[in-house]
């Protein structure tokens, strides 16, 4: 935490450094200001019942918005479409040939796919718009037309998710971090206050206790644990496992090239908290299919109550450990690492070169699988699991949070290190 800290403190004293973080947080207060303006036209009080409809996934939805999308502002969709648009992408890029080559076409390639995740990100937000317009839409709130009404609607929606695109993607350019995750980033934190008052508020209201020290106990209690997972997932974050590598000697002329030992590192949690979102975005379509279109009877009813179901947890967790492999399947590709090795004169020590030793690393990273998406799975369902438990809903689903926040944290303080670094060798050339 020091270390941290001491990073950011040294970043402040470089120019170039300390700008780019100053632009950064100008967006990103921007985005807050924006989470507080309304959207015209629009009945908060249908809305607020259709995200209570939801249950752990319309808190979901809230929280990576900031508190956006419970007080109906224009940036109530916020990176959801983004996000989604990204899986989407990702899975297309696997699926179709014609956008897998244009993935390996180094950064050309990669400006093309985003140009096309920007359009999709788009599209999703005019059909999301269109259908929290069509579920929540009340004619007393507003003396327009219904066409005109419903145009102001949708076109502030769907230009808010724009924008919030937009502010994702100048910090990108032109300040610190991954743009989207720092307004994931921003949302958490502005509602961390909001959600140690209503904690301490349940803990009073317990009948167990129903006094403010033993809810203050209660809260610090809370926060201790809040703390300890904070420990476990920095200390999975960075946890990697080192395949040695041994360079074979070259002679060139008189010198004598290689024979160096060195090592593989293969991350323990690859996929960050992608599987949990991509997980939580496929369960939360039955129940948002359900609440927009004002569906009724028994099976739509199953559905809005699916989040207390147990078998609502043992769906979730088989996503998250199949979004885990799959994540790691697009993502690392043992069979380019052995050639690059082979083409370079190394080789992992007990293992031949070629195909043993992509099997080797193939191996090595899915036994890696296995821990990194059961650690997922305790690490978000287990708070949910305690607010099925002692009903304290809203207060326990912190496990993506907690996931988002230290990701995003240990990103950022990664990128000022390597900047920083960057300027001491140069500074060290010059």
């Amino acid at each position: 935490m020091g270390d941290m800290f001491q990073t950011i403190k040294n970043a402040f004293k470089v120019e170039d450094l300390r700008k780019k973080l100053v632009f950064t947080v100008l967006v990103l207060l921007i985005y807050r200001l924006g989470t507080a303006v309304p959207v015209p036209g629009i009945s908060a009080a249908r809305f607020t019942a259709m995200i209570d409809r939801f249950g752990q996934l319309g808190q979901f939805m809230n929280l990576i918005s900031g508190g956006a999308f419970a007080s109906v502002s224009i940036f109530s969709l916020g990176i959801q479409p983004y996000i989604n648009a990204s899986i989407i992408m990702q899975l297309l890029t696997v699926a179709i040939p014609a956008l897998e080559r244009l993935s390996k076409e180094g950064e050309e390639g990669r400006k093309k796919i985003q140009k096309i995740t920007r359009f999709v990100t788009v599209g999703l937000g005019l059909v999301m718009a269109t259908a929290y317009w069509a579920a929540t839409k009340d004619a007393k709130v507003t003396v327009l037309p219904g066409w005109l009404n419903a145009l102001v609607v949708i076109g502030t929606f769907t230009a808010g998710t724009a924008f919030v695109m937009w502010l994702g993607e100048l910090i990108n350019e032109k300040g610190i971090g991954n743009g989207i995750s720092m307004i994931i980033f921003t949302g958490i934190i502005a509602n961390l206050p909001r959600m140690i008052i209503n904690l301490f508020g349940w803990f009073q209201n317990w009948k167990l206790t129903n006094n403010v020290v033993l809810a203050l106990l209660g809260v610090a209690f809370v926060i201790l644990i809040f703390l300890l997972v904070i420990t476990l997932v920095v200390f999975v974050q960075i946890a990697e496992r080192r395949i040695p590598i041994q360079y074979a000697k070259k002679v060139v002329g008189r010198k004598v090239y290689g024979g160096q030992s060195t090592y593989l590192p293969i991350k323990v949690n690859q996929g960050g908290v992608l599987p949990v979102i991509f997980a939580v975005s496929i369960l939360m379509l039955p129940s948002t299919f359900v609440s927009l279109f004002n569906w009724t009877g028994p099976v739509a009813r199953w559905f809005l109550r699916f989040d207390s179901n147990p078998l609502y947890y043992i769906i979730y967790a088989l996503l998250i450990f199949a979004f885990t492999f799959f994540y790691a399947m697009i993502s690392f590709n043992p069979i380019d690492i052995a050639n690059n090795l082979q083409k370079n004169g190394g080789y992992i020590p007990g293992i031949r070169p070629g195909r043993p030793t992509s099997e080797f690393i193939h191996k090595t990273s899915r036994k890696l699988n296995w821990f990194d998406a059961l650690f997922l799975v305790v690490i978000v369902l287990l708070p949910s699991l305690l607010g099925a438990i002692t009903g304290a809903q809203g207060i326990w689903f912190g496990g993506t949070s907690v996931l988002i926040l230290v990701g995003v944290a240990m990103d950022l303080v990664n990128q000022l290190e390597a900047q920083l670094m960057m300027r001491h060798y140069k500074g060290f050339l010059d």
